[in-house]
């Protein structure tokens, strides 16, 4: 061989070790920007303290509402009063702002729910400045005058995030 390849090779264990160094750092970093970054992002929800609940079968209760600037969520159960099953019902849900102006309405589709029966629920939105909400039952007027994304309760952006994270790393 010649001695061009003789000092190639020579620190082949130094330039490993320092690869896997930097790479444990990264990742290191990485995982440290993530949780900072989840734990700030938690932090920016606030209680909505404020909503009104005006229907009476099914009975509506709310166990967490939070939103921020831009967007949240409401979390709760739906209960089954009479003594028939209910279907085909929807929870119209306004959202408003702190002057009253409503800036948006989400629909919930009850389900079939037998008698005395519970169910979980999970509302998402994406409005600016919801300070509160009231939540009605839908008339069928409603839900047919109703656009589509106002159906989507679970808006999921995991497929959108993780492709633009993919592109992000391809570029760097």
């Amino acid at each position: 061989m010649s001695k061009y390849f003789n000092n190639f090779y020579r620190n082949t264990e130094n330039r490993m070790k320092n690869f896997f160094t930097y790479f444990l750092m990264f990742v290191l970093l990485y995982v440290i920007v993530d949780i900072l970054s989840f734990g700030y992002i938690y932090s920016t929800y606030k209680t909505i303290e404020q909503y009104e609940i005006v229907v009476t079968n099914p009975e509506v209760t709310v166990e967490k509402a939070k939103a921020t600037n831009v967007n949240g969520f409401i979390e709760g159960k739906i209960k089954n009063n009479a003594t028939t099953t209910l279907s085909d019902q929807y929870l119209k849900f306004d959202f408003f702002s702190e002057r009253g102006v409503r800036v948006g309405t989400k629909y919930l589709e009850v389900g079939t729910l037998g008698e005395n029966a519970e169910k979980d629920y999970k509302v998402q939105f994406r409005f600016d400045n919801v300070k509160y909400f009231t939540v009605n039952l839908a008339t069928q007027e409603d839900v047919d005058n109703a656009q589509e994304f106002e159906f989507e309760i679970d808006e999921n952006i995991g497929v959108p995030l993780l492709f633009s994270s993919i592109l992000l790393l391809m570029l760097l």
